[in-house]
């Protein structure tokens, strides 16, 4: 009886260390029945930034000056993008472009950009249309995800969500309480951390991700733990249950 009674009660200990809670695993857990307000996103152009702007008109012979030679704009970053008419932002948000000089781009929204080269090329074409968009909008997600890796992001509008989902999901060893957000503001790095079982980071400035960010998802207790005692320990922990019952049985 009394092998029976140990027995018993490694058992149980083995299944209490073996199960886990909802509010460690679910996220968006208080988001019952509720509505939350949709948040407008657009990207901010900094420094380093790659651009691409063509500019167009009904009569395309007068954006010849305004547009860069096909053979200069070639862009390469993984897949070929041939023709690309490609602009560096410099250490002060400027470009040089064609006729007009530096402009100051850094600091502005892409539709701020756009609009702003409009008004400035408008002084020598009637209506331009220009078309810019951001060549280099990365996000690196890292940690305990199960594709950690350097995304590019081609829409320039990404949630930390669609991030985590680019890089399957958080492991079952993720700390979903905790992520971490390491984004440059004002040339300074800064550190944010962001609860995902709660409804509340969805109205976070950093629900959004800009362009360089870098996700970090931290090991849980249970991970930091195995590292210890070995990373086959819930292996152990399900051999010693199987042992454990089968003894009770021929016990009794």
């Amino acid at each position: 009886m009394k092998f029976s009674n140990v027995l018993a009660t490694l058992l149980s200990v083995c299944l209490f260390l073996s199960c886990a809670s909802r509010k460690d695993i679910a996220y968006l857990q208080d988001v019952d029945n509720q509505t939350l307000a949709n948040t407008s996103y657009e990207p901010i152009i900094k420094s380093d930034d790659l651009l691409s702007v063509i500019v167009a008109a009904s009569q395309p012979d007068l954006t010849i000056p305004f547009n860069l030679p096909q053979v200069q704009g070639n862009y390469q970053d993984g897949d070929s993008q041939a023709g690309i008419k490609t602009y560096l932002v410099d250490s002060e948000g400027n470009i040089d472009f064609p006729v007009i000089g530096k402009v100051k781009l850094g600091g502005l929204t892409r539709t701020q950009a756009k609009n702003l080269l409009e008004e400035k090329i408008k002084e020598y074409i009637i209506n331009p249309s220009v078309n810019l968009r951001m060549l280099n909008y990365k996000i690196s997600v890292l940690g305990e995800v199960n594709k950690p890796n350097t995304y590019k992001i081609v829409s320039e509008r990404i949630t930390i969500l669609e991030a985590l989902s680019l890089a399957g999901d958080l492991t079952i060893y993720g700390k979903r309480d905790n992520i971490l957000v390491i984004r440059e503001i004002d040339g300074k790095k800064t550190f944010n951390r962001l609860n995902l079982t709660n409804k509340d980071f969805v109205s976070s400035p950093f629900y959004y991700l800009n362009q360089n960010d870098v996700v970090l998802v931290e090991p849980n207790k249970t991970k930091m733990n195995s590292s210890v005692i070995g990373p086959n320990i819930s292996v152990t922990i399900s051999a010693l249950s199987l042992i454990t019952t089968i003894a009770i049985i021929l016990f009794r």
